[in-house]
């Protein structure tokens, strides 16, 4: 039997992975488990980002269980989102589908021992269907920038350095590192908190995108769903702003809308 293999993200899956176990930063909603789905993993554990806004931070559970999966989430309040490791060594499992809890995981158990479990169960043999596009353009005004949504901000391309970009993600740095807060230089960028979680850490993107210049704010798990980029544009109320973001006319409790609107305004 493989030890559990560790990741601060789940969009970093190749097919080394296919058939593992695997415990990983990303948040439990669709997106992210459509990716485990699409990666063929026997297990996946992933962190319940405050479950947030219609249960979003634990949604791709249920969805997982129809592909055969088994999948939990560990307790954000138990360990850092977007931090792999942190959750193997301090993680609480919070929620588990029916087919992680027929493999002997249970809610209350320590995420590595819940990842051991998780090697007694199948590997599914279900194709996830096709998943709906997963970037888009949100607004577009002449003379501004352009806003783009996108459900992960694995998405970031080269060509959104001149953009605002409304991510489904959320604000944690991958395993606490500054050169993972955004690939590319963009105008602005707003993440979802994850409930903001243990040691802060649904927001610690956001000094590192001041850091170079970008504006940068988290909207509240409880307004708008993770992993779903279009339900942080449209109802995402903003919790957490940096320097860079608050010059440019943002103030915590705005909409979502209305920081792009006042960013996008400033840019031009």
């Amino acid at each position: 039997m493989t030890s559990p293999l560790v990741l601060d993200s789940i969009t970093r899956l190749d097919d080394s992975f296919r058939g593992q176990v695997l415990v990983a930063g990303s948040h439990g909603g669709v997106y992210a488990t459509y990716l485990a789905a699409l990666g063929r993993l026997r297990g996946v554990i992933l962190n319940d980002a405050g479950v947030g806004k219609d249960e979003a931070g634990i949604g791709g559970l249920g969805y997982l269980d129809e592909m055969g999966m088994a999948a939990a989430t560990v307790a954000h309040t138990s360990a850092r989102i977007g931090d792999g490791a942190d959750m193997m060594r301090r993680g609480v499992i919070s929620h588990a589908n029916a087919h992680a809890l027929a493999a002997g995981c249970m809610v209350g158990m320590a995420c590595a021992d819940a990842a051991a479990c998780l090697q007694n169960a199948p590997i599914p043999d279900i194709d996830p269907p096709e998943k709906q596009e997963a970037r888009f353009l949100l607004a577009t005004e002449p003379g501004q920038p352009e806003v783009w949504g996108i459900d992960s901000n694995s998405l970031v391309t080269p060509e959104d350095r001149d953009r605002i970009l409304v991510t489904g993600s959320h604000g944690q740095l991958l395993g606490g590192k500054p050169e993972t807060a955004i690939k590319h230089d963009v105008i602005a960028a707003l993440y979802n908190d994850a409930g903001i979680g243990i040691d802060d850490a649904g927001t610690s993107r956001l000094p590192a995108l001041d850091a170079r210049g970008i504006a940068g704010a988290t909207v509240s798990h409880d307004s708008a769903r993770i992993g779903d980029a279009r339900s942080t544009y449209e109802d995402g109320i903003v919790t957490h702003l940096n320097e860079t973001a608050i010059r440019l006319g943002g103030t915590a409790g705005m909409t979502a809308k209305g920081l792009v609107a006042a960013i996008a305004q400033a840019a031009a």
